[in-house]
């Protein structure tokens, strides 16, 4: 069914003239003496920033429409018929989306209503945001626990903006959102003042260098069929974030009571992408012929089962596993996990969806030295075979450079990683002859002892300063674990920002137990994914816990009030080092560089490093959102009994959140 139909029961122009004829009687009966005893006329219905703002045009925004019959203006404009936001909600529902974080806005004002009205705010759920940027991310979190993407709206040019620095680590980290943003297209009949300011001939070019795809419905029929292929791009590996710019007209006039409905389409997913079948059997011989075969994963399992998939390959060739942490892709625990060194001896390294192939068969060291760019050195011997498998090879865009530095490899496969492994297991007992089943064996000996060195050296490593204040990193993580290890629990964020004591201790070995990191390493991920992931797990019974930054925290606190508003349990522990300190680092060195003093803030580094003087008290700021929290705990002795009360909340159904004082990393 199309917008524009010869004879529509109320189209856009009578729409929004009779709107007009509301606000303009509104605005002149507020400045009308009333008769005495005259009864209240209720003011006419939201005209969005279309007169200055005053008392009178609060009135009219906010209050009750009048009765239709005393107001031949309102009952022109009254839409008839079904609104097109109506089935707009009908195709979101078919996909079984189940919540939709959202700051409102009056360029979804339709679809919003109908989501609401229409659609029982259930499937989806509109989750209140304080910022669209906090709503991107939660569904980015949500979708590594609950693997189903979920949808937000923004408004117009300036929510798209605000959304875009998570639009863009959702683009990173291979994670699908659905993103809608608001737009008034048709300039001869939008209101004046803000709707225009805040439309564009094309909002989605804000994000379309990280995004998959993007559409611009101008029909009903139209906008189903986008919804639709929209959802199945983002949930196409390589999974990314897709847009969709939504018509401000075309959610407000009703749907056409003559012609061909529009329909939705039914969504069947795609098959996943998998490698090429000679190109996984010259992966498979020369794994099998390897005498020290490396398995280097970043993305590769995708599920649970990539998971079981990667243990199975590993074990078959006893080959070493690293893991380079954007999921949960190789047991902690499993005795094959290795540290990146291992790479130095091998003869044939096999990367999975890497997002940096470069880096894991070359070094980079900041040194100052050729201009400030470095040095570059190789990691691993010179006849060394490299294979790679990797999805974002099909999806690769030219702006934005998360592609990192071109690595040449000698097997290259455009597929999905964990789609492909089942006929590379395959492949491997096929390739593997009799007569090297026994080294394979003794390299699995090896390993062994490898693994149980290097966790030696790793305990070790984290007892140093543990009764130091502020508290050490290391302290902090596994008093964290000690108070947790009895739960189905699962760490929803760690930006690394700890010296990676969570993946160097904890004993992951569940799917859920890690969700990776940002993608784009943009600031103010960590406490909105936390809360979204939360939010998953809080559906599926787990306990949620998250190591969370105090810079991070700053760029988007509200997301807070979020958490507590929809019930949503969450440890939060402060790794409250009071400074960007990673920052700290970056100055001090560029100041060694040039052999001159750095330290001109005192504190903790230079100046505009440092969140001291005055110092953030976070627990009071969680506390103001609806939060239970506690602090500043500097004391290392208090931090296990604080642990034990907030965790007791969490268990209870609340948010809580420890403000502890640590070292910087």
């Amino acid at each position: 069914m199309e917008r524009k139909s010869s004879k529509p029961t109320v189209d856009r122009r009578q729409f929004l003239t009779g709107v007009g004829v509301m606000a303009a009687s509104a605005a002149t009966a507020a400045t009308t003496v009333k008769p005495a005893g005259a009864a209240d006329a209720a003011p006419a219905p939201h005209v969005p920033s279309a007169l200055p703002p005053s008392f009178q045009v609060a009135q009219a925004e906010t209050g009750s429409p009048r009765d239709a019959a005393r107001d031949p203006a309102r009952e022109a404009a009254r839409v008839k018929g079904i609104p097109g936001s109506d089935f707009m909600v009908d195709v979101i529902k078919s996909l079984d989306i189940k919540y939709l974080p959202s700051n409102c806005a009056s360029s979804f004002r339709a679809i919003h209503e109908s989501l609401i009205n229409y659609g029982g705010n259930t499937k989806p759920e509109f989750l209140t945001c304080m910022h669209e940027e906090s709503a991107v991310a939660m569904a980015h979190g949500y979708f590594k626990i609950a693997g189903k993407p979920l949808l937000t709206l923004c408004h117009g040019t300036v929510g798209l903006q605000h959304a875009a620095m998570a639009v863009y680590n959702a683009w990173c980290d291979r994670v699908p959102v659905i993103v809608v943003g608001g737009n008034d297209l048709d300039a001869a009949y939008r209101p004046p003042g803000v709707p225009t300011v805040h439309s564009a001939q094309d909002i989605n070019a804000i994000v379309r260098d990280y995004t998959k795809w993007d559409d611009t419905p101008v029909s009903l029929q139209h906008f189903s069929q986008s919804f639709v292929r929209a959802y199945k791009i983002a949930m196409t590996p390589p999974y990314g974030p897709v847009a969709i710019s939504l018509d401000a007209g075309l959610q407000q006039e009703p749907m056409r009571d003559h012609g061909a409905k529009p329909y939705i389409p039914r969504y069947v997913p795609t098959a996943p992408p998998q490698g090429d079948s000679g190109a996984v059997k010259e992966a498979a011989r020369l794994l099998a012929q390897a005498q020290n075969p490396v398995i280097v994963v970043d993305r590769a399992a995708r599920t649970a089962e990539g998971v079981g998939l990667l243990v199975q390959l590993a074990e078959l060739l006893q080959a070493r596993v690293i893991d380079m942490g954007g999921r949960m892709n190789f047991p902690r625990t499993h005795y094959l996990n290795s540290p990146p060194t291992v790479v130095n001896g091998a003869d044939v390294i096999i990367g999975m969806e890497l997002t940096d192939f470069w880096a894991v068969v070359n070094s980079f060291t900041d040194n100052g030295e050729h201009g400030g760019i470095g040095t570059n050195s190789t990691r691993i011997k010179p006849d060394t075979k490299l294979i790679s498998i990797s999805s974002v090879e099909l999806n690769t865009k030219a702006n934005y450079q998360d592609f990192q530095r071109f690595q040449v490899v000698d097997v290259p496969m455009a597929a999905d990683a964990q789609a492909t492994l089942p006929a590379l297991i395959e492949a491997v007992k096929s390739a593997i002859p009799n007569d090297r089943k026994a080294a394979i064996e003794k390299r699995g000996e090896a390993a062994r002892k490898a693994y149980a060195d290097n966790q030696a050296r790793t305990r070790q490593a984290a007892a140093l300063g543990w009764d130091a204040s502020p508290i050490s990193t290391a302290r902090l993580v596994m008093e964290t674990y000690g108070a947790v290890k009895d739960l189905d629990w699962s760490l929803v964020a760690s930006e690394g920002n700890v010296s990676n004591w969570p993946n160097r201790l904890w004993p992951m070995d569940k799917y859920h137990h890690w969700i990776g990191r940002s993608g784009g390493y943009g600031v103010g991920y960590g406490a909105p994914a936390s809360v979204g992931a939360a939010l998953a797990n809080r559906d599926l019974g787990r306990f949620s816990v998250s190591i969370q930054s105090d810079g991070d925290l700053m760029y988007a606190p509200g997301v807070l009030w979020t958490a507590a508003k929809h019930k949503i349990p969450l440890l939060a522990v402060m790794h409250n080092n009071r400074g960007y300190h990673q920052e700290v680092m970056h100055v001090q060195r560029l100041a060694n560089f040039r052999n001159r003093p750095s330290n001109l803030g005192g504190d903790m580094g230079p100046v505009g490093t440092s969140i001291q003087n005055p110092d953030i008290e976070y627990h009071k700021l969680a506390e103001s959102m609806g939060w239970w929290a506690k602090g500043p705990i500097k004391d290392p002795a208090q931090l296990g009994p604080a642990l034990k009360e907030a965790v007791a909340v969490v268990k209870s159904g609340q948010p809580a959140l420890l403000n502890v004082w640590t070292q910087p990393r």
